[in-house]
Order: C-alpha cells, then structure tokens, then sequence
C-alpha cells in the first residue's frame, strides 16, 4: 500500500505556535510495530537519492547561516538526522528549532482494522521571519516526495 496525505490540524501540542503542518499515513499489515520502530525505518535509513538530496541542501544553506549539519543529539539520541524529543511506545517527536524556523517531525502508530496498523508521519512548522517563509517554499517539491517515500521504507524493512 502506498502512503496517503491526510489533514493535519493545527494547533498541535507539539509545537502550539506552528503555522504549517502536513501528514502523511501508511497502513501496514499486522500489528505490534512501535513508533521507534517506524521512525527508525523510515527516518533512519534514506535511499541514496533523498542523503544527495539533504548534502545539497546543507551546502547551499550554509552560504546563508542557516544550520547545516545534524545537530547534536537530543537526550534521547538521534534518528537520522534529528534529535528525538520524546519517545513513548506509540508516538516520537523529533525535531529542532533554528533562528528562521521551528520544525517537528511525529512518527506515530495506532490500530486500523483488526488486522493492520496505521503509522503516521506529521511535519509541523513554525515560520519566523521572511527566510523561513522562502526556505519552506523552496524545499516543499522536495518535501512531498521525500516524507512518503520515507514512509514506505517502514513498509518494506529490506529498504
């Protein structure tokens, strides 16, 4: 099955102030993934194409300040590149804030049916200044094709 855009609605506990939020859904079959799970088979090991994709990115927004390598690990370690906030068995925020914007990242998973599980993927992000305003509008092509594909490496482990 492929990943499916849903509505996210704002505002959202973990970051009340975000003033953009996208969501995307991949249902599996089975059950007794957790959120770690996922977020580390999605988030944890890109494809090729996507780890190009982000060097591009880090040069080019050096040229500008803007934060260009992982940042140090949160207390709860890094999954890919982003310091984990909070883990519970159903849900990891992940994320960190930058003089331009403010970005989270939930990896969550809950029941579907009686036989399959829902593993959920929401971008929030709060806008500081003009630059976060541009830098959002230029990654988001990028964006919508990266977070589903990502997101159906939890689908297929041998990703």
């Amino acid at each position: 099955m492929k990943p499916r855009a849903v509505a996210a609605s704002l505002p959202n506990r973990h970051l009340p102030n975000a003033d953009w939020a996208d969501r995307f859904e991949l249902a599996l079959d089975g059950k007794g993934m957790t959120a770690a799970q996922a977020a580390e088979l999605s988030l944890g090991r890109s494809p090729r194409w996507v780890r190009d994709l982000l060097r591009l990115r880090n040069r080019a927004v050096s040229l500008i300040g803007l934060k260009s390598a992982a940042p140090k690990p949160g207390r709860l370690g890094l999954v890919g590149a982003f310091p984990v906030l909070s883990r519970t068995d159903d849900e990891v925020v992940l994320g960190f804030d930058d003089k331009h914007l403010d970005f989270r990242i939930v990896v969550d998973v809950r029941a579907g049916s009686a036989v399959n599980q829902i593993v959920g993927v929401t971008t929030l992000i709060r806008r500081h200044n003009t630059l976060g305003r541009i830098y959002l509008a230029a990654v988001m092509p990028f964006h919508k094709m990266i977070v589903p594909t990502l997101l159906e490496g939890v689908g297929r482990p041998g990703f």
